[in-house]
Formats: structure tokens, C-alpha cells, sequence
């Protein structure tokens, strides 16, 4: 693990109206270090015949499970969704446990705060020493409301005008790219 730019000291969390474009900036920030050693995971929607069917959670080491779906029976829900604990923890908490420069977490949410074990490994997280960025919701209240009000967190909110510059931004921020002029 690298030390901290020495530009940037704490925590970046990504906030905004939901389709508005989070998922894909930290997709494109990953893109952008491809020669650093980053970890964490994305989630994206399961749809079949144009319809959401539930949720997936990618890592970026490349495995990919169900987060949540309709048709899960799962006493954690959110919605109509039931969301399926025991495989995002399997999924997920190796991810985080890796050796890396920079962690991305998609996303500290309502279907993710149902395990334990990422909530607990999430505030370590934060209190370490490598970067983490991470989406969040826009209001919620419990650990969601408790992250925001952290004061070792930027919260930016992605927005139309502002989406497509974000990746790059964030890399130079966190002086995580070896040519920052690119």
C-alpha cells in the first residue's frame, strides 16, 4: 500500500440524484489507474426484457455476484427487493481486505448496510490510511448519515455538468496518476 498524496488528506464520498452518472465515475477513476493497485466494487442492474430485476455488485479484481433481486427471499429488504447478505459479504470482503493505493466503494447504501461486516470493515476503512472513495446516498439516516457527517469527508455531488470531469479530477486530487497533465 502507498502512502497519501500530499495534496489531499482524508476521504471522498460521491453523492447525487440516482441514474445521474455516480457508478460511472468510479468506473472511469478505476480505468484511469490502471497501473495502480486499486480495489473495491461497482454495482450495476440485473434487467431482463428492459425491466430492473435486482442488483449485482462487481469487484474490481473481477467477480461478480447478486447484491439484490425480486425474486431473492431474504428477510433484509429494501423495496421489492430482497437483498442477499451472505453472498455480497463472500463477494465483497475479500475485495476490501486486498493490498491497494486507493479503495472504491459502490456504494454505502440501504442494501449494503444490511451486513454488518461491511459496515464494521467500511469505518476501518475510513480510518486508514489509503484513500477511500465511495457513493452514497443522498439522504438516509443511520450509517449512511453517519459517514457524511465524518470530518475527514468531501462530499461531492455529481451532476450533469460536472460527470465527465470527475474521474480525472479525483485521479489528480489524490496524486494517484503518474502523468498528471494527461
Amino acid at each position: 500500500m502507498s502512502d497519501r498524496g500530499t495534496e489531499f488528506e482524508g476521504n471522498i464520498l460521491l453523492t447525487g440524484t440516482p441514474g445521474i452518472g455516480k457508478t460511472t465515475v468510479m468506473i472511469r477513476l478505476a480505468e484511469l489507474l490502471v497501473n495502480r493497485a486499486v480495489a473495491g466494487f461497482y454495482t450495476e442492474e440485473i434487467r431482463k426484457s428492459g425491466r430492473r430485476q435486482g442488483f449485482r455488485a462487481v469487484t474490481f479484481s473481477g467477480q461478480v455476484g447478486v447484491l439484490a433481486h425480486i425474486d431473492l427471499k431474504s428477510k433484509s429488504r429494501v423495496g421489492r427487493y430482497g437483498v442477499d447478505v451472505a453472498a455480497f459479504e463472500q463477494l465483497v470482503m475479500p475485495e476490501l481486505a486486498r493490498p491497494a493505493d486507493l479503495i472504491l466503494i459502490d456504494e454505502i447504501g440501504k442494501m449494503e448496510r444490511y451486513s454488518s461486516a461491511f459496515v464494521m470493515t467500511v469505518r476501518d476503512l475510513l480510518n486508514a490510511s489509503t484513500p477511500v472513495v465511495a457513493t452514497v446516498a443522498v439522504s438516509g439516516s443511520g450509517f449512511i448519515a453517519e459517514v457524511k457527517a465524518r470530518p475527514d469527508v468531501q462530499i461531492w455531488k455529481v451532476v450533469h455538468d460536472n460527470r465527465d470531469r470527475l474521474p480525472r479530477q479525483l485521479a489528480d486530487l489524490l496524486s494517484l496518476t503518474k502523468d498528471r497533465h494527461n
